[in-house]
């Protein structure tokens, strides 16, 4: 056990929950709107940051560079087709959903806002939508809450189970506290972490390399980006998730203003391209400074081991907690998506039937933060619940697939229907699952078939469907033209 690293993971993780607990007094009066959304008051830095740091969670430290310090530079697409996708959502879907989410009725989540923007009566999307989330994020999480047993038990020793535990102690913590504003605010410091440390370790390596010498490198291809047209297809794929991640584009409606919204694009945009970029030399140069070990790649350990190869216990235990920090930062804002999910869209129109006031909403949303989290809990223990990689790629493809094409035509297709987005959602997320059970062999990445289908359903049905009312389109219109 390394006490300086330790210290330093006790004295962060102290710090995230005073984040948690300052909000929780400071907005104990807000009401729902304030503890799922902010109340809309994010400033340009914490929402980029926020969105970006929720975005990458410790598959971009531990599972990115281990995939390609193991199999090579044909993973390296993953870092294109991502940078790729956030540019485009940052640059399209912001500022669009922002201005759609106010003027249907002031929309504080996704599947509200997919309802109201139809003027629907129905609740049968935000319940379609409420369970995807739950089912799907309850997977997303479990890959963090992985990433941190992982990381404690190789730092301090203690066992990977009770350490999964102490991490969720913490997240449960400052996300059922705190709201929304918790989670931004210490996504924005972790944010900021994380780029330090993959900006820092590389480098030093790199530098090292002259001393220790250049491990030789015997897998095929290792170096050759180019070798398989299925890991440049599927790493491309990769991008497609984020134009329908919920926890992502939910903070593309918490800032305060437009004028904002272009700043933060400009630092999200930014942030996540060096994010990704020393993300993949943490890879490459990992292998050459370690070579290749078996314990290594089966665990996700090239960062960590690499960190703790060159630096001091305080200095490593600071870069270190950037994978807490990757961990948290997504599984916290995946926690308050699912949670708000629920309780607006399924626990306050369909379980209460409209009567709940917003400090039962509160709760509700509290309850389901706690029971998500002790789910997914329960799967990162299971020794036979998958790499931290593949729960993560599992997660990201059915989001992509069910969300992505119906989010997107409901923002710049005036004739798109309800109807419509229905049936996107619905075949996007059946046939990613489906591919995934049955052709995943075929090495191509389930989002990309998903999505395919997904976005063929939402126009086929759209199009067979009666044409939107005129009031609906009078809302499209307003939404397009709307000014701060």
């Amino acid at each position: 056990m390394n006490l300086s690293e330790a210290i330093v993971f006790l004295i962060y993780l102290v710090f995230m929950l005073g984040i948690g607990i300052y909000f929780f007094f400071k907005n104990r009066n807000g009401g729902d709107k304030t503890y799922f959304l902010g109340g809309r008051q994010m400033g340009p830095w914490v929402t980029a940051l926020s969105a970006g740091a929720s975005d990458m969670s410790a598959w971009v430290l531990m599972g990115l560079p281990t995939s390609i310090y193991a199999l090579g530079l044909g993973q390296l697409w993953i870092s294109v087709g991502l940078a790729i996708g956030y540019t485009i959502s940052w640059l399209c879907e912001a500022p669009r959903l922002r201005r759609f989410s106010i003027v249907a009725d002031d929309s504080i989540t996704i599947p509200q806002y997919l309802t109201n923007r139809f003027l629907s009566k129905s609740k049968a999307l935000q319940i379609i939508c409420a369970v995807i989330f739950l089912v799907a994020y309850t997977i997303y999480a479990a890959s963090s809450v992985k990433a941190c047993g992982t990381l404690f038990n190789t730092v301090t020793g203690v066992n990977e189970t009770v350490a999964m535990y102490v991490a969720s102690i913490i997240i449960i913590g400052y996300t059922f506290l705190g709201g929304f504003s918790a989670v931004c605010w210490t996504d924005f410091f972790q944010g900021m972490l994380m780029l330090a440390a993959l900006l820092v370790a590389p480098i030093f390596a790199l530098f090292m390399l002259k001393g220790v010498g250049v491990h030789p490198v015997d897998t095929p291809n290792f170096f050759n980006p180019f070798s398989s047209w299925k890991d440049i297809v599927s790493g491309l794929g990769w991008g497609l998730g984020y134009f329908g991640m919920p926890h992502i584009i939910i903070r593309f409606m918490s800032l305060e203003s437009q004028k904002s919204l272009k700043k933060s694009a400009k630092i999200g945009i930014s942030w996540t391209l060096l994010i990704v970029i020393f993300a993949a030399l943490v890879g490459i140069i990992g292998r050459l400074f370690l070579g290749f070990d078996e314990t290594i790649n089966g665990h996700s350990l090239v960062f960590i081991t690499m960190v703790r190869r060159i630096f001091p216990g305080v200095i490593s235990g600071i870069l270190l907690s950037a994978v807490l920090a990757a961990s948290m930062s997504t599984a916290d804002s995946q926690l308050l998506t699912a949670a708000s999910a629920f309780a607006s869209d399924v626990y306050k129109p369909v379980i209460r039937k409209g009567q709940a006031g917003e400090k039962e909403m509160l709760w509700a949303g509290r309850l389901v933060v706690l029971a998500i989290a002790v789910v997914a809990l329960l799967i990162a223990s299971d020794p036979e619940a998958g790499t931290i990689m593949s729960l993560v790629s599992n997660a990201w493809g059915v989001f992509g697939a069910a969300f992505g094409p119906a989010i997107m035509l409901s923002l710049f297709w005036k004739r798109f229907t309800f109807s419509g987005a229905v049936a996107g959602i619905l075949v996007g997320a059946g046939v990613d699952v489906l591919w995934l059970l049955c052709l995943s062999s075929t090495g191509i990445y389930e989002i990309i078939p998903g999505t395919a289908a997904g976005l063929i359903a939402c126009i086929a049905v759209s199009l067979l469907s009666r044409k939107p009312d005129a009031d609906v389109e009078a809302l499209y219109d307003k939404a397009v033209a709307y000014t701060d």
